[in-house]
């Protein structure tokens, strides 16, 4: 008997032997050939479908990865708003003007100690103290009431030395509020106070300094 060594070193009989054993020993043989060549060729395709599917799965977890990182809101139309611009189809909505309280109102709970915190801002300019000496600006003491522009031995610009009256509440007020708008050409430096209360109560611990 004469063999033929097939794939995968499997050895089959030769047509030579031509019994009918022999054949259905080949039919044998080549029905587990057949059947290991369906099985790697199966493996093979899931090997190649693993792969691509493998490929798509990097794709998609790339992609969704860059869309958390990179992700952005919409933006927000309020969130920045400038002055003075109004949207066209916007409706106009009038300014609410703050009650504007009279300081002789307002020093009625006015705060001594209070203002002492608040006159720390000027400290570097004036003197609180009695019989204080001028530095930048004027020595405070005794300022209510005075004439403006009187503090001895003091240069005032001609903003302040060509007004008229005394430093009463209300002119305190107004000064301490806006120099430059109340004495256009002052040299005080000071952009002011804002707040009224603090306007009070500076003005109570400055009445605070007399004899």
């Amino acid at each position: 008997m004469c063999f033929v060594t097939l794939r995968f070193g499997v050895s089959l009989p030769n047509l030579c032997d031509a019994t009918p054993q022999a054949f259905r020993r080949r039919t044998e043989y080549v029905a587990i050939i057949q059947a290991l060549g369906e099985r790697m060729d199966s493996f093979e395709l899931n090997k190649i479908a693993g792969a691509i599917l493998f490929t798509l799965l990097i794709y998609l977890g790339v992609q969704n990865l860059g869309d958390v990182l990179f992700a952005t809101k919409p933006a927000d139309p309020t969130a920045y708003v400038v002055e003075g611009v109004v949207e066209e189809g916007a409706p106009v909505i009038a300014a609410v003007a703050e009650p504007v309280v009279p300081i002789t109102e307002l020093l009625q709970t006015a705060s001594i100690d209070k203002g002492v915190k608040v006159a720390k801002k000027c400290v570097s300019c004036h003197s609180f103290d009695i019989g204080g000496a001028n530095k930048i600006g004027p020595a405070l003491w005794g300022i209510v009431d005075r004439d403006i522009a009187a503090s001895d031995g003091f240069n005032y610009s001609s903003a302040l030395s060509g007004k008229d009256g005394v430093w009463d509440y209300e002119a305190l007020n107004g000064f301490l509020e806006n120099p430059k708008k109340y004495a256009t050409g002052t040299n005080m430096a000071f952009a002011g106070l804002r707040k009224a209360k603090d306007r009070a109560n500076i003005i109570a611990y400055l009445d605070s300094l007399k004899d």
